[in-house]
């Protein structure tokens, strides 16, 4: 077995118990967080993978995960069953369905989910490229959620997991629900500002992720409670998403996850005129999801890991990146934007847990093919690439006459040749 060593870590004011981790760096202290914020970071003496094979192993906000692949937070991570079956498989972490102080307000329909097919209306046996549901947080009571996270935290001690959390416009309940979650043993928080759909009325999920305002309140609440790193995350249905990644960062939050769902309407059933899902007779916009909306999320991720280079580079502020993830090379996509993570919710209900290995291989092949060794030789890479459309045009314009230059001309008297004289007098002609 290997040996493991624990640092329990306060990064305001370090406190330490038992034996620091040889890694442990002192001057990555974080200098910004409430004085109570603490991380539990576990280092093993092992090599567990072939040493050929490149590293996918991450350390965010202090948490160590074997790969970047988190569960997202939905059914995949609805209960203690199948959270312990992604576990088993070897996920990197996984993020608990959204949970609130009273279940009993949530009611969830079926059928909730619709698919979008890339033949015409109504065909059933074409790939499926788009997903829909209008599901609600979980409906579970929160004492047994809270039940199975202590459950899942004591036979896995060394694995990641998170839970996500959403209460109502009140500081007395979120300060409740923060502190009967963190009693768990849980290593982080994701706050769910971005739920598209369901309790709008009570201020729950996107009507706080869309206005800053209310935000940077409820965010103050949230990391002046809060004692283990806290991922706020962002809502895609807004006009400018670096905006409230800006206010939760500045608020105190360690990470943002985005994106969540994006509003829509799946369609129209062209045979019963009815929308799609419909529940008697009728149904609601709801969140899209899975590939189809990759590159929406691709952008979004790229404008958020932008900000944060700019303006939190100093601060170990954490991105995980969601949408539309279903291979390894779309996750290396959204490492190569800044992503420290990528999770996956709906790919996981379409191919089963076991999905992660075929997603860690693909992402250790991608790493081969450009000689990368860790995540970190290539996260944010490609953000370098990404400019204004003024300064495309400059580019362009500034490539096409130097490559007028080099074409004008014979560099010395020893290119000219005996087919080509004519061709080679003509390029250096002016006129």
């Amino acid at each position: 077995m290997a040996s493991m060593s624990f640092a329990l870590t306060r990064f305001s004011g370090l406190t330490a118990k038992t034996s620091l981790s040889a890694d442990f760096d002192p001057s990555s202290r974080r200098n910004f967080l409430p004085p109570t914020r603490v991380g539990l970071k576990i280092s093993s003496s092992s090599d567990t993978s072939a040493e050929s094979d490149p590293d996918l192993s991450v350390t965010v906000n202090g948490l160590k995960m074997p790969n970047p692949f988190v569960i997202g937070s939905g059914p995949p991570g609805t209960n203690y069953t199948v959270m312990k079956r992604a576990f088993d498989e070897g996920w990197g972490g996984v993020i608990a369905k959204t949970v609130s102080l009273d279940a009993s307000k949530v009611i969830n329909v079926t059928p909730r989910y619709a698919r979008l097919r890339t033949g015409s209306n109504g065909s059933a046996k074409t790939d499926v490229f788009g997903w829909q549901n209008i599901e609600l947080i979980s409906d579970r009571p929160l004492e047994t959620m809270l039940k199975e996270f202590k459950q899942l935290k004591q036979e896995y001690p060394d694995r990641i997991l998170i839970a996500s959390i959403m209460e109502e416009y009140n500081k007395t309940a979120w300060e409740e629900l923060i502190d009967r979650v963190e009693q768990t043993g849980v290593d982080a928080l994701e706050i769910n500002f971005s739920c598209p759909h369901g309790m709008p009325e009570r201020r729950m999920g996107a009507a706080v992720g869309q206005d800053c305002a209310l935000l940077d309140e409820v965010c103050g609440w949230i990391n002046a409670k809060a004692t283990v790193p806290v991922w706020a995350k962002m809502t895609p249905n807004i006009t400018d998403i670096t905006e409230p990644a800006r206010v939760s960062l500045k608020s105190g939050c360690e990470g943002i996850s985005a994106i969540n769902t994006i509003m829509s309407v799946m369609g129209i059933d062209l045979k019963t005129l009815h929308p799609e899902p419909c529940v008697e007779g009728y149904s609601t916009p709801g969140g899209y999801s899975y590939k189809a909306v990759r590159p929406i999320a691709l952008a979004k991720v790229m404008n958020i890991a932008q900000m944060m280079k700019s303006e939190f580079s100093e601060k170990d502020c954490s991105l995980s990146g969601i949408g539309g993830v279903e291979t390894g090379y779309d996750a290396a996509e959204f490492i190569l934007l800044g992503s420290n993570t990528v999770q996956v919710c709906t790919g996981v209900m379409v191919h089963g847990y076991g999905h992660v290995k075929t997603l860690c291989a693909e992402l250790q092949d991608f790493m081969k093919q450009h000689n990368f060794s860790t995540i970190e030789d290539f996260r944010g890479h490609s953000l370098q690439y990404f400019t204004t459309h003024t300064d495309l045009v400059r580019r362009q314009k500034e490539a096409i006459e130097q490559r007028k230059a080099e074409r004008r001309g014979l560099k010395s008297d020893k290119d000219w040749t005996g087919d080509g004289f004519v061709k080679e007098t003509e390029s250096m002609v002016s006129n």
